[in-house]
């Protein structure tokens, strides 16, 4: 009989490992830096860094329902887990 609710499991199942990432934060100046405080970042992580420069390129990329004028307001940084991207 299997599990029904997988959420339940006492060891949540391993997750692969994901060392490339991107770090997304604002600019000094930035008036959503009032809402969300000066030290906001966000980090997105990634298998492989092909992952990462794809969702990289999506992200930072100008929306097709965006204004003439407008340009993005948020900084796109690549990372990397040294350790686990060169397995030590």
């Amino acid at each position: 009989m299997g599990i029904s609710q997988p959420q339940n499991l006492k060891n949540p199942p391993v997750e692969k490992l994901r060392p490339y990432g991107i770090r997304v934060s604002l600019p000094a100046g930035d008036p959503f830096r009032r809402l969300l405080g000066p030290e906001w970042q966000r980090l997105h992580w990634y298998a492989t860094p092909h992952e990462r420069d794809a969702a990289l390129a999506e992200m930072s990329r100008r929306h097709e329902y965006s204004r003439s004028g407008d340009k993005p307001a948020l900084i796109f940084q690549k990372i990397e887990k040294l350790a686990e991207s060169r397995g030590l």
